[in-house]
């Protein structure tokens, strides 16, 4: 659901026209909708009310201050996997004690970072990293307060770039080896084992392999507290899909009613990392046609906006919808749209039978909040787009040109 629709023919997102937005801060133009972001994550916490939770949102789906610090405003915390994230989310005022720390490589300076802030845990993912922890935490006089993130070796069914809890992933620890490392991480005088983690991809648009991976790790879960391993925190992970095409993705309310029942009788509080779910259908991405031209078997859109822009197509072939900003009746053509970028893989769709569209007329690249700004560029020495939200007729530049 979001809140991208058309008036009279021409695109606009909550109450303002898409073309006015270009008008006022160029192209290419990233533009959030702050109903669409209120809308999702309002979502996760009606439907995990019932149960003690935090949501904290993936910060590396898209970091722009004024969207964190909208999230935060709404009780988000936030999962973060840099020194940069972290700092992010604390300048946007969200409570270090509500920000969980992932990531397989965190350096001594990001880790002493995060524990003068005094975050809420450590998510770890390695033997050495704990050491390093634990190290680290003696010289400043402080107990780490960690989670171990388990690799519970569950297919997600997703992209397999972005699959992350099977045992040829680089994340987290086998479940079968989890109990020696809790063993382990215990006997370290400045570590606090406060949690257990496990994430295990992104885009992922059934409940079961969310369901399949709870289940294991609540074993491991049971025999911690049998031996005495006190777990205060449930880190599920994210990973909930959206609509970019066909795809039907579960509501979270849908998840929830089937992962709460599990929880029963379990004195923890569940932690999710929604990302995508939260953003992704809450921007599109804005760009003005250059040039057309004829292929020998297609035909060329030819776009300001490209793959340092919007990396996705170009990184998993990902589809996004293209709509026109303004409509109108004309013929179908077969065709490619294509960047600016002087690589053959700049594209934005290849392929797509789209409506056609003259010189100087605007694109919309739809479900472009997630992974598009966070993962572009000044390759070619290009600017980075812009960035716009949109919360009923007001309009803000989050981020210039």
């Amino acid at each position: 659901m979001h809140y991208f629709k058309y008036k009279n023919s021409t695109l606009y997102a909550e109450e303002v026209s898409v073309p006015f937005l270009v008008e006022k801060y160029g192209s290419p133009l990233y533009v959030y909708s702050a109903r669409t972001l209120r809308r999702h994550i309002n979502a996760y916490s009606q439907a995990l009310k019932s149960i003690p939770h935090i949501v904290c949102y993936a910060v590396k789906a898209n970091s722009n201050a004024a969207i964190l610090g909208l999230l935060g405003s709404l009780g988000a915390g936030a999962d973060v996997v840099s020194g940069g994230e972290l700092y992010r989310a604390l300048k946007a005022g969200i409570p270090a004690k509500k920000i969980v720390y992932a990531g397989v490589g965190k350096t001594d300076e990001e880790i002493e970072y995060a524990l003068k802030k005094g975050i809420l845990m450590f998510n770890i993912e390695s033997l050495q990293e704990m050491e390093n922890i634990n190290r680290i935490a003696e010289r400043l006089g402080k107990r780490a307060p960690i989670a171990l993130r388990i690799n519970p070796d569950i297919d997600p069914e997703t992209h397999p770039y972005i699959s992350t809890g099977l045992k040829k992933n680089k994340f987290g620890i086998p479940i079968e080896m989890a109990l020696e490392f809790y063993s382990k991480a215990q006997k370290m005088k400045n570590l606090k084992i406060v949690g257990i983690h496990k994430h295990i991809g992104s885009q992922i648009t059934k409940v079961t392999p969310f369901v399949d991976a709870l289940e294991r790790v609540l074993i491991l879960l049971d025999r911690l507290n049998e031996e005495g391993i006190r777990i205060k925190y449930l880190d599920m992970g994210g990973g909930l899909g959206i609509q970019y095409n066909d795809e039907e993705p579960p509501h979270p309310r849908e998840l929830a009613r089937k992962i709460i029942p599990l929880l029963k009788g379990r004195d923890v509080t569940l932690i999710v990392e929604p990302g995508r779910s939260i953003v992704g259908n809450a921007g599109v991405f804005i760009t003005r046609v250059l040039y057309t031209k004829d292929g020998a078997d297609r035909k060329f859109i030819i776009v300001d906006g490209g793959m340092n822009d919007l990396l996705r197509p170009s990184l998993y072939n990902a589809y996004h919808n293209i709509i026109p900003v303004r409509k109108k009746r004309t013929k179908k053509v077969f065709a490619d749209v294509v960047g600016p970028i002087c690589e053959s893989g700049d594209f934005l769709a290849r392929g797509r039978q789209l409506p056609s569209v003259q010189r100087g007329e605007l694109l919309a690249v739809m479900s472009a909040g997630a992974y598009g700004f966070s993962m572009s560029s000044n390759y070619n020495s290009r600017p980075r787009p812009a960035e716009v939200l949109v919360d009923g007729k007001k309009h803000y530049l989050i981020r210039k040109r």
